[in-house]
């Protein structure tokens, strides 16, 4: 829904300083988040460790033009001069308000979910029963907090049948401005255990606490076979209709009569309204049994007939974020449960690992970190750990943490040990004795468990890839001075970018303001995320396989084919994600890959609109032949169907998606195309695909001469005796082949590099690692530099030798080339 700057000011109750007119359809609280610049509101938040106020700046270089703050910055209109400052008292109340406001406009269903454990699983699974069914909107991923809630919220739409939000607190006095954003028809109240308990007097004092996001609804979901829970209900003044479920109690509004577990499945017998019935779900541990359970309930409220539950639990999948299992590495298998840390979901980790079908009966061993905010004393907590691993049939445990080295002695078990923090772990012994078992990981989010991976070492090599990050500089600054105002690029670094080497470059890009990187798979992406960089980055090629890596790490991909649509559509609701962009590719005559504009578009917009999962955040295609004049008029043709096709699909959506089809050589020869964004290539990496030319020099790949030989003539020299020596001659070896990327084509004197400046011919065939060249009359020695391409021998020279394009001759170079960045 898209709200006035003026409906906002009244909503918030700002004081505000310019006069934009603005359109606000997006809420912004974390700058790494920015995806949709024209219509987004930043609120400058403060926190203990960060203000919101210090990304201002980079936001407005960004596009952002509306914020709402605490304090106006000096001198605003000159420096910020289209932006709205929105000066409140406090921007996260602000957020809240405008969250409740926008509640305000739905009569509808809306589900509000708290408790200490099970939040999201209800949410997610309530949300896969419901959804062929209704259109329901639901918190991204587990966004609980004073500031989820309100993002979440803020999410409802004017398709919209059903809200799901879960309710997330830490501390007394938190709930009341969830509830009062929620604002639950139907509250459902999972649980009550031992997280946050540090900061509650009691267990009563949390659940009453919990219990205020109820205290409005219509209908009241519980497990009254918790006496706390029940204990504070009848304390409580709730007026709504109260539906406990309970195992032991037949008067219970949902009486569970038997629970029967089988290998893989569990079938739950109940009676509801007098009726008795069951349903089974595919899953055998006590928490999914339980989330199922209250799912069942609200469900069967909302009017499902019993044998559709039956029907839809059967199909239920599990949440991504819990127990997941991987194939480790050196026969391992891991578990990773390291989203919750506290003894309750250790207890359910541990079962599910004991259950788990094992057929080379590996042992089993826990990796746990301490457990923060259990409110209870040390010896008591990993007493219970130990006990809970002993019987859950634990062989080793190594414990990450001060306080579990400190109560080590409370572990009995016979093979234990315990580091301070992960980094001590991974340069132990115990790390690299790790093989064929079964491995629980169970840690606090502080202690960065995901750091829990085999290292690689990389080796050294005698050849270098030598790139300079001025240069890319320059390139990037020439190509942008070709841009029209406000044009935004995208910078291309698939292929470890071009050969140059995909992390430092895209560091040099980010640092000078892209607006967008570009991938071509998901792993290069995580690799740039893992690396720090924090700038949008599009997936070019994304694979099947790819989908949770492109959500865990924010990558954006493009969708080029209906069937690639409803896979990430599917995911995507799988993982509880809303509004996540996407980039559509058309195909106006390269015939590759893409949606066609004249048969596709309709189908297509009608597919975007029927889900909220993804959200197109542009729309592109690609020139056939913008480096060749010989092609205007089949570009021409191309972008008349870009036009169209685009054109429709930004008509059928409120916000502005990004239109882009000139590329390196596009920028130069069609700056009338230009739209919204250009892609930036071969261009970056210095080559002008228009005349194929050097602009600035980026890449130069060296090596050395390793050996110098004398070789008379009619001596052959390689494999297959392919080097015939005519003369008398002097031969180098260097270590550089065909596995470094240098082209076996170059061999037998079809190619040269150079020699202190000087051509020296490949002689006989390239092998895999060394090459051989002919330094006759040349003056040099053992050790001196060697030139394959750079500076004084152009990339392009090799690419007319070997009849192909520059783009082959840069990225064949191997990542066993040592890379080495310079400023010049």
């Amino acid at each position: 829904m898209i709200y006035s700057i003026e409906e906002v000011i009244t909503q918030i109750g700002a004081q505000r300083y310019g006069s934009k007119s603005a359109q606000i359809g997006f809420l912004l609280t974390d700058s790494r988040s920015l995806c949709f610049p024209e219509e987004t509101l930043f609120f400058a938040l403060k926190t203990d460790r960060n203000d919101g106020h210090h990304y201002i700046s980079e936001l407005y270089r960004r596009g952002v033009r509306n914020f709402v703050v605490s304090s106006v910055p000096v001198d605003y209109e000159h420096l910020y001069p289209e932006a709205n400052f929105l000066r409140v008292l406090n921007p996260c109340k602000a957020l809240q308000r405008l969250a409740k406001c926008h509640r305000e406009e739905f009569h509808i269903p809306i589900v509000g979910i708290t408790g200490s454990n099970g939040k999201t699983m209800v949410k997610e699974w309530l949300y896969q029963l419901l959804s062929p069914q209704f259109f329901v909107t639901r918190s991204p991923r587990s966004y609980n907090s004073q500031v989820g809630v309100a993002l979440s919220v803020w999410l409802l739409n004017e398709e919209t049948q059903v809200g799901i939000f879960e309710a997330g607190i830490s501390e007394p006095g938190e709930m009341a401005a969830l509830q009062h954003m929620i604002q639950p028809t139907i509250a459902v109240l999972t649980n009550i255990g031992d997280a946050h308990q540090e900061n509650f007097a009691s267990m009563e004092d949390k659940c009453r606490e919990k219990m205020i996001l109820l205290k409005d609804a219509e209908i009241l979901v519980y497990p009254a076979d918790d006496p706390i829970i029940q204990k504070v209900v009848n304390d409580s003044d709730l007026r709504g209709k109260k539906l406990a479920w309970s195992m032991s109690d037949k008067s219970a509004p949902f009486y569970i009569k038997t629970v029967e577990k089988k290998a893989t499945m569990t079938t739950i017998t109940y009676v509801y309204h007098e009726h008795e019935d069951w349903f089974s779900i595919p899953f055998i541990d006590e928490a999914s049994v339980a989330d199922a359970i209250e799912c069942a309930v609200v469900a069967l409220e909302m009017g499902m007939s019993m044998s559709a539950l039956d029907e839809r639990m059967q199909q239920l999948e599990p949440v991504a974020m819990r127990l997941e299992v991987k194939e480790g590495q050196h026969g391992c298998t891991l578990i990773n449960d390291s989203y919750n840390s506290d003894i309750n979901s250790l207890d359910i980790a541990l079962d599910f690992m004991n259950r788990r079908p094992d057929q080379q009966n590996r042992s089993r061993t826990l990796i746990i970190s301490d457990i923060d905010q259990s409110g209870r004393q040390p010896s008591e907590l990993y007493k219970e750990v130990s006990n809970l691993a002993v019987k859950r049939g634990v062989s080793q445990l190594i414990g990450i943490g001060q306080q579990l080295s400190a109560n080590r002695n409370l572990i009995e078990m016979p093979k234990k040990f315990f580091f301070p923090t992960v980094e001590a772990f991974e340069k132990s012994e115990v790390f690299a004795q790790l093989h064929d078992e079964v491995i629980l990981l169970k840690g606090a989010r502080r202690f960065n468990f995901d750091q829990l991976t085999e290292r690689l070492e990389r080796k050294v090599h005698e050849t270098i890839l030598e790139v300079n990050l001025n240069a890319i500089v320059d390139n990037l600054n020439y190509y942008r001075s070709l841009l029209k105002h406000g044009t935004k690029l995208v910078c291309m670094i698939k292929a470890d970018a071009y050969g140059a080497g995909a992390v430092e470059v895209a560091k040099t890009l980010q640092d000078h303001r892209v607006d967008y990187l570009a991938v071509a798979v998901a792993d290069e992406g995580v690799t740039l995320r893992k690396n720090g960089i924090t700038a949008n980055i599009m997936v070019m090629n994304p694979e099947m396989s790819s989908f949770k890596m492109l959500f865990d790490y924010d990558l954006e991909p493009e969708v080029y084919s209906f069937r690639l649509l409803d896979a990430l559509v599917k995911a995507a609701e799988k993982e509880g994600i809303t509004d996540y962009p996407v980039h559509i590719k058309l195909d106006t005559g390269m015939h590759r890959l893409g949606f066609d504009p004249q048969k596709d578009m309709q189908t297509l917009i009608s597919r975007l609109k029927r889900q909220n999962a993804i959200i197109p955040r542009s729309v592109f295609s690609h020139f056939v032949g913008s480096d060749s004049d010989d092609f205007d008029s089949f570009s021409a043709q191309q972008f008349a169907l870009f036009d169209e096709g685009s054109k429709l699909l930004q008509a059928a959506f409120t916000h502005k998606i990004i239109r882009h089809m000139d590329n390196s050589a596009g920028i130069e020869h069609f700056p009338e195309r230009q739209l919204d964004m250009c892609r930036l290539g071969l261009g970056l990496y210095g080559i002008n695909p228009r005349t194929n030319q050097v602009i600035h020099q980026v890449s130069t790949l060296r090596t050395t001469i390793l050996q110098k030989r004398e070789v008379k003539a009619g001596d052959t020299v390689g494999y297959s005796r392919k080097g015939t020596i005519a003369h008398d001659s002097v031969i180098a070896a260097i270590p550089i082949g065909y596995a470094d990327g240098l082209n076996r084509r170059l061999g037998n004197r079809h190619g040269y590099c150079l020699v202190n400046g000087q051509r020296a011919p490949y002689v006989g065939n390239i092998c895999m690692d060394v090459a051989m060249i002919d330094v006759t009359g040349i003056d040099c020695k053992e050790g001196d530099r060697v030139e394959i391409f750079g500076e004084h021998l152009p990339v392009t020279v090799l690419s007319d030798i070997l009849e192909t394009i520059p783009y082959e001759v840069l990225t064949s170079v191997s990542n066993r080339v040592k890379r080495v960045y310079y400023h010049d």
